[in-house]
């Protein structure tokens, strides 16, 4: 759980600093031209799927959450465990910000800020989290590791 609040308070932290410190639509070289803080507001979610559909995301985010919580008590080894709280985390951050931000509660816009090239969608630091985990956990999947649990010795 600690690798969670760890990712929240990052994911808040620097999209609250980012809020007032950039104007929307009004891109800023952080890496050259390669990445630029470009901040904008997502009613939807990954890629602009579901555009518009704010409050369904906010209830799969809602019900991840929870579904990380309860397992989370199951999982058997430190690296699995570590995953699932930053995936934790990385769902945390953006569903905050849909019970939080403007329009209103549930339907909040997600705040976006990491652009880069090749019309790639512009993402935040909770993005990155999920994006991440879920990659890694398929690698892992795809090695032979069973989810949460300690490998069987032969």
């Amino acid at each position: 759980m600690g690798c969670a609040w760890l990712v929240i308070a990052a994911d808040q932290a620097i999209k609250n600093y980012l809020l007032v410190t950039l104007v929307p639509g009004q891109p800023q070289d952080l890496i050259g031209s390669l990445v630029r803080l470009n901040l904008t507001f997502n009613d939807s979610a990954a890629f602009s799927i579901g555009f518009g559909a704010t409050w369904i995301f906010t209830i799969i985010s809602t019900a991840a959450a929870l579904f990380l919580i309860g397992y989370g008590f199951k999982i058997e080894t430190t690296g699995w465990a570590v995953m699932a709280g930053i995936l934790l985390g990385g769902v945390c951050g953006n569903l905050i910000d849909r019970l939080i931000r403007q329009p209103g509660f549930a339907v909040g816009h997600v705040v976006d800020y990491i652009q880069v090239p090749f019309n790639f969608p512009i993402f935040n630091f909770a993005d990155m989290a999920i994006f991440c985990i879920c990659s890694l956990s398929v690698i892992r999947i795809l090695r032979g590791d069973s989810i949460g649990r300690k490998p069987i010795k032969k």
